[in-house]
């Protein structure tokens, strides 16, 4: 591939002229196709490693007790054909109940190919909402893992199915075929640890797997129901196109349910792939654009129960390896695309209507989505062995909404967009089990604030993002004693900007990008706290034709640091052009942390 020093790119930012805007809405969509990629020197064919930067599992430390290899497949032209399921039961030798479980997902595809969202089901339970790497002509792999403990119920169950989806177009042009392996790992209370080793490829969240729920999920489910579609044509997750979208599962809670927690994933696509970057529809209407990417740039992810919202969330702005710069990921991908964030809301208070004996309606949407969202969710339930039923009252309802404040101002194709929202919820609801009466209060809050402007005749555009979401569980004893506090609070700012300039010939054009994105995560429970600040930074350039990058130059630099009862766990990397320049982990806590 061709390159330019980059910094001689910067300074056409000094220099550029205007050109008409005859693209789709930055950013975009992007693949490198073979013929374009520098040729390997190397000799044979080698598989290049991609990967995320993530802490460690808890049970990378210790040694299985057994493996179960649950999936070797191929994955070719599969759009519009049903996913690949297999019979699933638990290994025999090492029956539960276990210490640990965790879920290895290897991938690997050589040739030119987009990026491909994927999930996996257990039993119609989403395991993991995963995104491919875009290949290359002499090929690359990566590997997943994630704690999958909180699933140990239905993992435990005999002869259901394993299934797995991921929509792949093969042709004379897409050539990159995905070859799948996944194996879950079982821990049994007696296994033998095994040499530390740095510098794993994980999972960006806590140990526990999502935002820190380790108080949610501090002993595994009793039972776990599916809010999915159960279509066998189109995979377990429900298809979100528009905002009036709401998508039903009718289910009855069990008489002696204790404790409910519901678990969503979310993934975004099409139109909606950037959806913090879209403009006004004014803006588009005003302009006679023809771009689908519309509605601005505020999502807001919920469930309601028999109609009634229940719990929302701003969700995290994962970016596709083929999302702005492809070149910006590789080998490492950007936070959260191999193993996408899930999100937990306690419905605990709300037991006192749903302990009825009737069926009740779980709906998802998402408030001012458009196509496409694959959402679905698994109901975690808690269950009291000791009683038949448990005596439930919902005291607390407290929801004013969204308060939304959109405020734009533009001239032709120049102009600005800002948009704030808030919301606070409430939830209080008392149980009477088996081992008490319990009072539990659950709150959540959040802050959002976007801005979109644009420059020099819509060829320039800047979009920042800040989200501050905090949540906190507390239990009381009939005595008014607190037994339990949970607290999740999480930032992730983002700021992205892309100049389109003109390029060397007549069909190609340049842009330059920036990305800026961090997940920011603090958590408490009782004694335990943990922390994580993993921040991105990418800069660079492409030339483009249509949505193939001919020639380009990315600089990407992260820092991973985190803590939790185990300690501290910091990794380092830098990349030029796809290669490492810096890669340095260790298990200790700078000074200033």
């Amino acid at each position: 591939m061709d390159r330019a020093p980059l910094h001689l790119v910067l300074l056409l930012l000094l220099t550029v002229t205007t050109f008409p805007l005859t693209l789709s809405i930055s950013p975009d969509h992007f693949f490198r196709p073979s013929s374009a990629a520098p040729k390997s020197t190397l000799s044979g064919l080698e598989y290049k490693e991609f990967f995320e930067i993530i802490h460690p599992l808890p049970s990378d430390h210790l040694k299985p007790s057994c493996a179960l290899h649950i999936i070797h497949h191929t994955f070719a032209n599969t759009v519009n054909r049903p996913p690949f399921s297999t019979p699933y039961s638990p290994p025999s030798d090492c029956p539960p109940p276990w210490r640990h479980v965790s879920l290895e997902f290897r991938a690997n595809s050589r040739g030119d190919q987009y990026d491909r969202i994927s999930g996996l089901w257990l039993g119609g339970a989403e395991l993991l909402r995963t995104s491919t790497a875009e290949p290359t002509e002499s090929g690359i792999f990566w590997i997943v893992r994630k704690d999958i403990t909180r699933y140990s119920s239905l993992l435990s169950k005999t002869n259901i199915n394993f299934t797995i989806m991921l929509e792949n177009v093969v042709n004379s042009v897409y050539t990159g075929v995905y070859h799948v392996d996944v194996t879950i790992f079982f821990y049994k209370d007696a296994a033998v640890r095994a040499p530390v080793t740095g510098g794993d490829h994980i999972s960006i969240f806590p140990k526990d797997g999502g935002f820190g729920a380790k108080g949610l999920y501090e002993s595994p489910a009793d039972l776990i129901i599916p809010i999915s579609s159960f279509r066998d044509s189109k995979g377990y997750w429900f298809i979100i196109e528009r905002d009036t979208d709401v998508h039903f599962r009718k289910l009855r809670f069990p008489d002696n349910t204790r404790r409910a927690v519901l678990e969503l994933y979310v993934s975004f696509h099409g139109n909606d792939e950037f959806w913090y970057s879209n403009p006004s529809n004014n803006y588009i209407r005003m302009n006679n654009l023809t771009t689908l990417r519309g509605n601005g740039a505020f999502r807001e992810v919920f469930v309601t129960i028999d109609g009634m919202f229940v719990a929302s969330e701003v969700p995290f702005p994962v970016i596709f390896t083929g999302g702005i710069n492809p070149l910006f990921w590789e080998p490492t991908v950007a936070i959260g695309a191999f193993d996408l964030p899930t999100y937990d809301f306690d419905l605990t208070p709300l037991l006192g209507v749903l302990l009825d004996g009737k069926d009740h309606v779980v709906g998802v949407g998402v408030s001012d989505g458009i196509s496409y969202w694959l959402v679905d969710a698994n109901l975690h339930l808690w269950l009291d062995i000791g009683a038949a039923s448990v005596e439930a009252k919902s005291v607390v309802y407290h929801n004013p909404g969204s308060s939304i404040k959109r405020q734009e101002e533009f001239r032709n194709l120049d102009g600005s967009f800002s948009i704030k929202g808030k919301r606070k919820t409430q939830l209080v609801g008392w149980i009477k089990s088996s081992a008490g009466n319990f009072t539990t209060t659950v709150m959540h809050q959040f802050k959002f604030r976007s801005s979109i402007r644009y420059g020099k005749n819509g060829n320039y555009k800047q979009a920042r993002q800040d989200m501050k979401s905090t949540r906190e569980v507390k239990v009381m004893n009939e005595m008014g004693r607190l037994l339990t506090r949970i607290t999740i609070k999480r930032t992730y700012p983002l700021k992205v900007v892309t100049l389109n300039l003109p390029g060397t010939k007549k069909d190609t054009y340049m842009l330059i990008t920036n990305v800026s994105h961090s997940l920011i995560d603090t958590y408490s429970y009782g004694k335990f706290s943990s922390f994580v600040h993993n921040k991105q930074v990418a800069n660079g350039w492409m030339e483009v034709k249509n949505h193939d990058v001919i020639a380009g130059e990315a600089v990407t630099n992260q820092t991973l640091i985190s803590r939790d009862e185990s300690g501290c766990y910091v990794r380092t990397v830098a990349a030029i052009g796809g290669s490492l320049i810096i890669d340095n982990s260790t298990y200790g806590c700078p000074s200033f942390f």
